[in-house]
């Protein structure tokens, strides 16, 4: 990418690098902020192969298909490689079209790619034949050398979790559960939700322990205006005991609130 910037002038070059550094550091967590700046590179630089594949995945990222189709066939044109294969063939399913992205997964370019573009294609096969309700051609696809081999790759933890979920799917669930569990021996990162299926299918529920600190805050309220009647009652009671002594000759009697008169009048009418 750098070597592509720098036939552009120094300032732009400078400023559209920017904008694709804020691309791959908001495309995951904010992938609409991605977007955003993938526009403005877009803008800048247009002729970049680079850019126009940055905002192809950013615009995947969000879910605009037809965009980011566009944009990874000009990244293409412009580069000549075919790395970009299988991501296309994924916006063909996002479009609707899973049949169109069958048939990429039968074109020469897929012999093109490397290990991980391969496996990559395969999965998006899979899923187009899940999307036309062909699980069991799905399962039949993911099957494969790289499935059955016991070396971890990057794409093992994405490969085991997708047979084990079409097998689910299919209603086998002894073999979706084992496959889960192998998923989960292969993904130290943690980028599949498979030990989450897994309790799922042993019955085993979660439930949120955290407590609800408004909650708490207002027993301590109510615990704290029980306590202050209680230390004021107690107050009152001693400053009546210590100060207002009836055999004190300067005794006098300080004038009752409506409260005790009532109080007063409810203990009077118990002797009568």
């Amino acid at each position: 990418m750098r070597q592509e910037l720098l036939s552009l002038p120094k300032g732009l070059a400078e400023e559209v690098s920017k904008n694709l550094v804020m691309v791959a550091r908001l495309i995951d967590e904010e992938p609409e902020q991605a977007y955003a700046y993938s526009r403005i590179a877009l803008r800048l630089a247009s002729r970049v192969a680079a850019v126009r594949e940055a905002a192809g995945f950013a615009a995947y990222a969000t879910q605009k298909y037809s965009e980011a189709l566009a944009e990874f066939r000009a990244a293409k044109r412009m580069t000549g490689s075919v790395e970009l294969w299988p991501v296309m063939a994924d916006c063909e399913r996002g479009l609707g079209r899973p049949e169109r992205a069958l048939a990429m997964a039968g074109e020469p370019e897929v012999q093109k790619l490397d290990k991980a573009g391969q496996v990559e294609m395969r999965l998006v096969a899979a899923g187009a034949r899940r999307d036309q309700g062909q699980l069991e051609a799905a399962i039949v696809t993911l099957q494969s050398p790289e499935l059955a081999s016991s070396s971890v790759q990057p794409w093992t933890a994405r490969l085991r979790y997708a047979y084990a979920d079409a097998l689910l799917a299919a209603g086998r669930e002894d073999e979706a559960r084992e496959w889960f569990g192998k998923t989960l021996e292969a993904d130290k990162d943690g980028a599949t939700d498979a030990s989450d299926r897994l309790a799922e299918l042993d019955g085993v529920e979660f439930v949120d322990a955290a407590v609800d600190l408004s909650d708490l805050d207002e027993d301590e309220d109510e615990d704290d205006d029980e306590d202050a009647a209680e230390i004021a009652a107690a107050e009152r009671a001693s400053d009546v005991a210590e100060y207002y002594d009836e055999d004190d000759e300067e005794y006098e009697p300080l004038e009752q609130s409506g409260a005790d008169a009532d109080a007063d009048a409810d203990v009077e009418d118990d002797k009568a």
